[in-house]
């Protein structure tokens, strides 16, 4: 229940990395990527059920409109039943109630029958479907990450701030979240560019690992500071205090907790970095209970690993300018250009020795000894996992073409323009067909696929074919009811 208890709004993210949203007009709910609509949003209603003595919750969509299961089969399915978007009025059977059941980073929604929210995947009618099923073959269908949106936060930054401090704001790329003052908070004119891991569990990178170093994007050594309190960066990674203690949670294989040299807990608190903005501090603390505040969930992005807390957020370096500089917090990034600022390398400094030593792999029977791999196990050192993916490739001739795309503001402004959008493997020709895919991916209806123009910087639509031989390209998504 901890996760609806601190954000008013939320959003919901199904292991499909996809976020639930609701459609519009046919009353129906579905699954997207692109989490920054308005239609990913839900208002969380809490309820206290006096009879049993346990809190339930209601989510009303951006239209008013409830989370409601129903009886009603899906097509093609032996168990799974509908579930749509009603009135409250037509809910008060407890159709619209769910109750939050926690394991581990994530939670599963159950509804007033038993059966669990899912989000389906594989092949259509199911992909991007949701039901509610108590037959399921993977539990990860029925798991939802939740991410709660700062929305009175930012309502709060916009009223204290004109519109030439928010630009400059976003011109030193602080990391706070700043978007266009024209929309909502949710609604950020271009949507966020966290891309799916193909293995989420980070946990090798903690492999009979007794202390570790962390190093941030900048460079920099996750750091506790001598007054017992605070965390930083900074350059010198021989300090002790650059040393962190894992620590493993019983009952979990997927979640760990660090202690610093000073044997207090890194810990994502519920403290505003800074009034008004979205980032949490992040501390040393000795809690009289171990809870859920100073656990961390290791996801394996490449060679480097993203630290998340039980709300979502990941543990995060900043740069940028005072008061932000060389600061640590949790939060979840919104803008391109701090995307990397929660990925972090980890240095095993000190690992558990058992008594019966595996066998060495044959493979360094050949290599010279260093130190990066007598101390670390292979998967954590960063150079040779590097040198292993380039050995391991091998070339293969794409098909189709990669798209790179960005989505315009309502102004058809492109924000972050500077750096690489998301992109999508294409393999037609056609532009029509092209803007469905689009649709498919995105969850945007009526887009205009666009290119800008070289010579005077104007977007143009695409028209018939797309240039011959599956060249890279980069396009516009213009929203059809874009005021440019």
């Amino acid at each position: 229940m901890e996760y609806f208890t601190k954000s008013k709004i939320i959003k919901l993210k199904s292991h499909q990395d996809k976020y639930l949203i609701a459609d519009d007009n046919n009353g129906k709910v579905r699954q997207s990527r692109n989490g920054a609509i308005k239609r990913a949003q839900w208002t969380v209603e809490i309820i206290q059920k006096l009879q049993t003595h346990h809190h339930v919750i209601r989510l009303k969509s951006h239209n008013g409109k409830y989370l409601t299961s129903t009886e009603t089969p899906y097509p093609l399915t032996l168990t799974g039943k509908r579930v749509i978007l009603t009135e409250l009025e037509n809910g008060v059977d407890g159709k619209n109630e769910w109750q939050p059941i926690r394991d581990g980073f994530q939670v599963k929604l159950r509804s007033c029958c038993g059966r669990f929210l899912k989000g389906n995947g594989s092949n259509p009618p199911w992909r991007n479907s949701v039901t509610i099923d108590d037959s399921f073959v993977k539990m990860d269908g029925v798991l939802w990450d939740v991410e709660g949106v700062m929305e009175d936060e930012f309502e709060n930054l916009l009223s204290s701030f004109g519109s030439d401090d928010v630009s400059f704001a976003s011109d030193i790329a602080s990391p706070m979240s700043v978007f266009s003052l024209g929309s909502s908070p949710p609604e950020r004119g271009s949507f966020q560019t966290t891309k799916p891991n193909k293995l989420r569990s980070g946990m090798d990178f903690f492999h009979r690992a007794k202390a570790v170093r962390l190093r941030s994007h900048h460079d920099k050594y996750l750091l506790a500071e001598e007054d017992e309190e605070s965390v930083t960066q900074g350059r010198n990674g021989s300090s002790n205090n650059a040393r962190w203690y894992v620590e493993y949670v019983p009952n979990y294989d997927n979640v760990v907790r660090l202690k610093s040299c000073y044997g207090k807990y890194l810990t994502a608190s519920d403290t505003p970095f800074l009034l008004g903005m979205t980032g949490r501090k992040v501390l040393q603390t000795s809690p009289k209970t171990l809870d859920s505040s100073v656990e961390w969930e290791p996801i394996r992005d490449g060679v480097r690993v993203k630290l998340k807390t039980r709300y979502g957020n990941f543990l995060r370096g900043n740069g940028g300018l005072p008061p932000w500089r060389n600061t640590v917090t949790h939060d979840i990034p919104h803008r391109t250009v701090t995307q990397d600022w929660v990925l972090w390398d980890v240095d095993v400094v000190e690992i558990h020795v058992s008594k019966q030593q595996p066998s060495a792999p044959a493979f360094e029977t050949s290599m010279p000894p260093s130190p990066a791999v007598a101390v670390a196990p292979p998967s954590v050192s960063r150079s040779f996992s590097r040198q292993q993916s380039k050995d391991d490739a091998s070339p293969r001739k794409m098909e189709g073409r990669i798209i790179y795309y960005y989505v315009a503001e309502d102004d058809a402004e492109v924000s972050d323009e500077g750096v690489q959008g998301y992109s999508l493997v294409f393999k037609g020709n056609g532009v029509e067909e092209l803007s469905k895919k689009f649709e498919e991916e995105t969850g945007l209806e009526g887009i205009i696929v666009c290119t800008k123009s070289p010579l005077n910087g104007k977007l143009y639509p695409l028209r018939l074919q797309l240039p011959p031989n599956n060249v890279t390209m980069q396009v516009v998504l213009v929203l059809p009811f874009s005021k440019g």
